[in-house]
């Protein structure tokens, strides 16, 4: 198929469900080779088997972002069965919610190695093909809780730390034609917030009610919404929009 797309390939972490799941769907419905790599088996064999039962070019293999060797040797399988990695996605993500007092070292060092650990090796693995081609779209997702949110001092921290670091990738790597964005969700409702829900203790409805309560738009966003933004970024067209922070969350934020 044809789209705005055609021809690049966009690697996606953490693409097997939610908010990752829909960007990879986006990417292969406007007409991108799809890539993606998750540590739960299960979920990428399904989104794997539901894309190639629709034609379209997939690649996904069973990795963790924090593991070095795991990633580069994914972003090399990509480059022979592709010919480049010219879009990166870095969403692979966790929480360990916990008041700063009841969070633990690895409440805190989980959270940081996967979003700020992980993005790194992504990004400094895939940004060597995107030099080599003059070319890249790096587009991080960060959050609206980097502005800071009760009970999440590793995930607020982690979030905001992708904000600078997307900031600094625009600077440095601007002359090579890449670059470097990050869309910071709202309230999405996905697998993560119905742990939230979970975690304080109240129904998922009412969680989605008692935000929908504070947004502007009066509506809880969908991983669509946040695809969209990122497909945005990723378009050749947006060439001069670089290091930029695209709250997507159905208001204003600073």
């Amino acid at each position: 198929m044809t789209g705005r797309f055609t021809g690049r390939t966009a690697l996606v972490t953490g693409g097997s469900r939610g908010i990752g799941k829909s960007i990879v769907e986006r990417f292969a419905e406007e007409g991108a080779n799809v890539a993606l790599i998750d540590v739960n088996e299960e979920a990428i064999r399904a989104i794997e088997a539901e894309l190639k039962n629709k034609g379209y070019s997939v690649f996904a293999k069973v990795a963790s972002v924090t593991e070095l060797a795991q990633v580069e040797q994914a972003m090399e399988e990509i480059v022979q069965k592709f010919g480049s990695v010219d879009i990166l996605v870095n969403n692979a993500g966790v929480i360990r919610d916990n008041m700063l007092f009841k969070m633990t070292d690895s409440d805190w060092e989980t959270v940081m190695d996967v979003h700020l650990k992980g993005s790194f090796i992504a990004t400094r693995s895939a940004q060597k093909y995107m030099v080599k081609n003059q070319y890249g779209r790096i587009i991080n997702i960060s959050s609206t809780s980097a502005l800071g949110n009760r009970g999440q001092a590793n995930y607020a921290t982690a979030k905001a730390g992708l904000q600078g670091f997307t900031k600094t990738l625009a600077i440095e790597l601007g002359k090579y034609g890449i670059t470097a964005n990050a869309v910071a969700p709202g309230f999405i409702e996905t697998d993560m917030t119905k742990a939230t829900a979970e975690r304080i203790g109240i129904s998922f409805e009412d969680l989605v009610k008692a935000n929908i309560n504070k947004i502007p738009v009066a509506r809880s966003g969908k991983p669509e919404d946040i695809a969209n933004a990122v497909a945005f970024f990723a378009d050749e067209q947006s060439s001069f929009v670089s290091g930029q922070v695209l709250y997507v969350a159905g208001g204003p934020r600073c």
